[in-house]
């Protein structure tokens, strides 16, 4: 009888023991559950970092676009530049930069044509529109525009040419001042005026010149 009774207790303290260690299993089981939350948080954090990994990104896109799109604009400001600069006017022509020829006309009385071609490797602009134009050095010598022609500024560069005309004499009678030679430049400040030589002594008195012009017809120098 006694025996029963102790193996009956044997086993209770075994089924005693293995709730207990069901109960320490369940137990340590907490942790573990405890610790899938963390794991989860971990993920959590990951894909806000991946978020804003991304976002930096591209921010620093949009930054990179920003420096390209400023030294676009650079780039294409030089070349305003570029294209403002090479849209102006230009060299303007001095005496030095022409070949004159004088040519004697018959019409309006008589009457000098002088052409102004620019030099070989030469492109420059008259932008006055009258030459200064003197016989001799004195003052009565000089010659009045008429305003006649006129185009402002031409170009002249390969064969292009531009016209100009004087007349020597505008009063009637013999009276007057022979010369052999004018003087002609492209304004009264040129350091370079040309000397060209008339075809034969000419009397001059009260002496007038047109503007320049690309037509030789608008160059017949007349007093209105």
């Amino acid at each position: 009888m006694r025996t029963r009774l102790a193996n009956r207790s044997a086993r209770l303290l075994l089924a005693a023991a293995a709730a207990t260690a069901l109960a320490a299993t369940t137990t340590a089981c907490g942790p573990e559950d405890n610790g899938a939350a963390p794991a989860a948080s971990t993920s959590t954090e990951a894909s806000a970092d991946a978020s804003a990994g991304e976002e930096s990104g591209t921010g620093g896109t949009d930054s990179g676009a920003g420096d390209s799109g400023s030294e676009a604009g650079a780039g294409a400001d030089k070349g305003g530049d570029k294209g403002a600069g090479e849209g102006g006017v230009g060299q303007s022509c001095g005496t030095n930069d022409l070949d004159l020829t004088l040519t004697p006309k018959s019409q309006a009385g008589g009457y000098y044509q002088v052409t102004a071609k620019a030099k070989s490797g030469i492109t420059c602009y008259l932008d006055v529109n009258t030459p200064s134009v003197s016989f001799g050095s004195k003052p009565e010598g000089v010659a009045s525009p008429v305003g006649q022609g006129g185009e402002d500024p031409i170009k002249l560069t390969g064969s292009a040419v531009a016209y100009t005309g004087i007349s020597p004499k505008t009063t009637k009678g013999d009276a007057g001042v022979e010369f052999e030679n004018v003087i002609v430049s492209v304004s009264d400040e040129d350091p370079n005026p040309a000397e060209l030589a008339l075809p034969e002594a000419a009397v001059v008195e009260k002496p007038i010149v047109t503007n320049w012009s690309t037509n030789p017809g608008e160059t017949v120098p007349v007093i209105v």
